[in-house]
């Protein structure tokens, strides 16, 4: 699906000189693992150096060396990566059968993470199988039969699976919970634990203390969480219902590759894309009543592209990785402060620029207080300049129905914000 309504690609203001000559890869399965990675259309990556040695990589020496770990790092920095590194180095080749296990809370994210064991592991002649719900249970049963080296899989079915007895976990060597603080399970004290997530509690902290053994800690400062290539903006909207005309005017003016609107509800997901629908503007849904296939075919479109713009839940929140996402709109603020950094991660992947813009009423107002202050970070007005440079862009008749509302605003106020929410730039709009 595509976006007639003229979406481009957001400036990268203060990009940096990308002129220097790239590096080369430096072996023949550096090439070919590069080549690999642009052939599937699934794992896109900025860097295109491969090293040779695991030490060259700086990697933590305590991840590779067997101790239990917490790790922290901002999203869209190479988390996967690292821990299938990790596992994929432990592995035991003349042992057949599970000995890296791989949870993750989606069966989006669990699939993406298949992907990128397979990958890395391309040359190890090893096999990963995805244990996810919503699939047919037999093709599991087969598949773990064959004794699959690494399971990447969602909760429910992997406990399903080892409860059949189809599922060994004799030679388990490592068990991963990704987006850690989402999940947490207990494993006998003989396997190495490892936590990654964006965002570490102190109460999930707390907890790991009853299944760890003394586990190194690299920790990330709540302060540098906010992830620096990601500009964060809020909209002024006086009420919940003028929510909807400020969206329509974003969407019709803002100029993006891809975005990902954030709503709290399934049925608000729902009603906005019904109303978006009926306003002729192109946008797919995703959320957890969806049947696993129909979730797979919007996956697969919103990673092609050819879908632009996805509304969707705190599902997709955590891990997803889709780089061509440029801006990030929560529709609803989150309901707890960790979701925020997960969903504004979704833009802004290794390095790029993005643009998070949250919609926020007066009910509001006290959680983005809330979120500066447990980030150290400040959310500002959104400028129009930030906008695409939307006011050469904007057609000849809303020019004129937003000066219309400026002159009348004194006496009808209502007209002043509810058409963009946007109070104190309609004059400068004016003025364009």
């Amino acid at each position: 699906m595509s976006n007639d309504k003229g979406l481009e690609e957001i400036p990268e203001e203060g990009k940096k000189d990308q002129s220097t000559t790239p590096h080369k890869p430096t072996s023949n399965v550096g090439s070919r693992l590069t080549r690999l990675f642009q052939s599937t259309g699934q794992i896109e990556t900025n860097y295109d150096e491969i090293t040779d040695s695991f030490d060259a990589m700086e990697l933590k020496p305590e991840l590779l060396r067997g101790s239990d770990v917490i790790a922290q790092a901002q999203s869209g920095t190479g988390k996967t990566a690292t821990f299938s590194i990790s596992a994929l180095q432990k592995l035991d080749p003349n042992v057949k059968g599970c000995q890296a296990l791989i949870l993750a809370p989606t069966r989006e994210l669990a699939q993406q993470i298949q992907k990128v064991v397979v990958a890395i592991g391309d040359f190890m002649n090893i096999t990963c199988h995805a244990c996810i719900g919503g699939t047919a249970v037999r093709e599991d049963m087969k598949a773990l039969g064959e004794g699959p080296e690494v399971v990447v899989g969602t909760p429910g079915r992997v406990h399903d699976m080892i409860q059949r007895r189809v599922l060994k976990t004799d030679h388990l060597k490592q068990f991963i919970l990704d987006e850690a603080d989402e999940m947490l399970s207990l494993l006998p004290q003989s396997t190495q634990v490892v936590l990654l997530s964006a965002t570490m509690p102190q109460d999930v902290l707390e907890v790991t203390t009853k299944f760890m053994r003394d586990p190194v800690r690299i920790l990330v400062k709540k302060q540098e969480l906010t992830l620096e290539g990601i500009k964060q903006f809020y909209i002024a909207v006086e009420k919940e219902e003028w929510k909807l005309d400020t969206l329509s005017d974003l969407y019709e003016t803002v100029t993006i590759t891809q975005a990902v609107i954030f709503c709290n509800t399934r049925r608000k997901v729902d009603w906005l894309t019904d109303k978006l629908t009926a306003r002729d503007f192109t946008v797919s849904a995703m959320h957890g009543d969806m049947e696993q296939s129909q979730r797979d075919v919007i996956m697969k479109e919103f990673r092609s592209g050819s879908s632009r713009v996805l509304i969707a839940t705190d599902l997709l929140a955590r891990g997803i990785d889709v780089q061509q996402v440029s801006l990030v709109i929560n529709y609803d603020l989150p309901a707890n402060r960790e979701n925020y950094i997960h969903r504004i991660g979704r833009g802004g992947r290794f390095g790029r620029k993005g643009v998070a813009i949250n919609f926020v009423t007066a009910d509001d107002v006290r959680m983005m207080r809330e979120i500066e202050q447990f980030y150290s970070t400040q959310i500002e007005e959104m400028p129009m300049n930030v906008a695409g440079k939307c006011l050469s862009q904007v057609n000849l008749l809303s020019r004129l129905w937003m000066l219309i509302a400026h002159q009348t605003s004194s006496k009808h106020p209502h007209l002043y914000t509810s058409r963009c929410g946007l109070r104190s730039q309609l004059p400068i709009a004016v003025q364009g």
